[in-house]
């Protein structure tokens, strides 16, 4: 479980800095790509941590 409580922070940390890099973008295609990727990347951390609580319920720890 440890492995997927990394790989989530990881997953939040690089959505962060992609939303960062996306507000301080001055080109409009970069600032748009660095969104999508952050919009992206909180996606997927989200999944990650709806498949941690449901293993969490179903292995009743």
């Amino acid at each position: 479980m440890r492995d997927y409580q990394a790989q989530l922070e990881k997953l939040r940390t690089d959505a962060a800095e992609c939303k960062l890099i996306s507000d301080l973008a001055t080109d409009k295609a970069k600032r748009d790509l660095f969104d999508r990727l952050a919009s992206h990347l909180t996606v997927l951390a989200d999944q990650v941590e709806v498949a941690m609580l449901e293993r969490k319920v179903r292995d009743g720890t």
